[in-house]
């Protein structure tokens, strides 16, 4: 008989357990006032309200102050996807949305095919702890990280259609979605995914068009486009970026960096498809999902529940972790996942975790590692 922990239906329980607490919690203290904004659940507030702020034909890029705390910053596409949720009360409204977030990856998970039961339960419950933090500043990380994860296993069926709109939703959900297109070129069908990738964006880029004039629709994406400009400028994140900075005094051009780990992805891809067996591919995807957080200028702590689900993915791919191996995915969990608890006194977040952007730190050094193994190909198994 399975251990508790090993049994696929308790995990969903716990997901989905996890996520309505979190929502009553978040209710709770918002009734109770005890928060510093108006809402304890201000990225959903905003999200939601992007909805009402395109019906009513206004900027949704724009400051709402005594609404909502931060500003908008997703597509037009993914303001109107939040009709649904702008038509019901925040206590029901709530909780749909973060079981959306926590279920969707779990499904996805679960339709790997290449993973074994034991490798996808692992994996779930290695990120659990950081999909809580996503789920407790009710950020769409979940949702990102569910898509890119469904468009792998789309691209491992040859669903090729399917893939394609997979990944421009996560485009037009976050613009870093579009990473996961380049990993099509290690799949039969390129052409035909590339094809319908330009028919799934140019469908999400048009369908705000059901309640949005032409002329404003296009004064949306450029509004869209000064936000985008002037927010890259604003900040480094917990990113590859921050951690030039804090750990060494560098501060490159983020252009620079940017190219720099595109170039760097564009490498990994190539020399995958030249072995584009089971262990190979599955790294590479590993490798994406941490990239697009430690290449991400605005990454915070919530966004990593993407890189330690690629972490957990990764250490899969290998046949026979090494103890190098090991203990690199134990510093991911510790710094990535527990370092922001209240494990960790108090005084070494401040003095240490936080100024010197060590959640991130082993992320950026397993990327590193991952992208060594494929482009210098190291992992020569045979397709198990």
């Amino acid at each position: 008989m399975k251990r508790i922990w090993q049994q696929e239906g308790v995990l969903w329980g716990i997901y989905a357990l996890a996520a309505i607490l979190v929502s009553v919690q978040r209710l709770w203290l918002t009734h109770q006032k005890i928060v510093p904004y108006p809402t304890d659940y201000e990225n959903y507030l905003i999200f939601k309200n992007a909805f009402r702020h395109l019906l009513q034909g206004q900027n949704i890029y724009a400051s709402f102050q005594g609404e909502q705390w931060d500003l908008y910053k997703y597509s037009p596409a993914f303001a109107l996807g939040m009709a649904p949720f702008h038509a019901l009360p925040d206590f029901l409204g709530l909780p749909l949305w973060n079981l959306l977030n926590a279920l969707l990856p779990l499904y996805a998970l679960m339709q790997l095919k290449g993973l074994s039961k034991t490798q996808q339960i692992f994996c779930a419950w290695f990120m659990f702890p950081e999909m809580l933090v996503s789920l407790q500043n009710s950020q769409s990380n979940g949702l990102t990280l569910g898509l890119i994860l469904l468009s792998f296993a789309a691209l491992e069926s040859q669903r090729q259609i399917q893939a394609a709109g997979v990944v421009a939703a996560a485009t037009f959900l976050k613009v870093f979605g579009i990473f996961a297109a380049p990993l099509a070129w290690i799949y039969p069908n390129r052409l035909k995914f590339s094809l319908w990738l330009l028919v799934w964006c140019l469908f999400f880029t048009c369908i705000p068009l059901v309640i949005a004039s032409p002329t404003y629709l296009i004064q949306l994406y450029q509004w869209w486009g000064v936000l985008l400009n002037e927010d890259h400028a604003a900040s480094i994140g917990l990113s590859v970026q921050g951690w030039l900075q804090t750990w060494f005094g560098l501060m490159p051009p983020k252009l620079l960096i940017s190219i720099f780990g595109i170039l760097s992805l564009l490498l990994t891809v190539y020399q995958t498809g030249k072995n584009p067996i089971w262990p190979n591919r599955l790294a590479l995807w590993a490798s994406l999902l941490i990239w697009v957080v430690i290449f991400n200028h605005k990454a915070e702590s919530p966004t990593f529940v993407i890189a330690l689900c690629g972490a957990a993915l990764w250490y899969c791919s290998l046949s026979k972790p090494g103890k190098w191996d090991t203990g690199l995915l134990a510093l991911v969990f510790i710094f990535a996942s527990l370092t922001p608890t209240d494990l960790f006194p108090r005084m070494w977040r401040e003095q240490w975790v936080q100024p010197y952007v060590l959640k991130a730190a082993p992320c950026i050094a397993l990327w590193i590692w991952i992208t060594v193994r494929l482009v210098w190909r190291l992992d020569q198994r045979q397709a198990q």
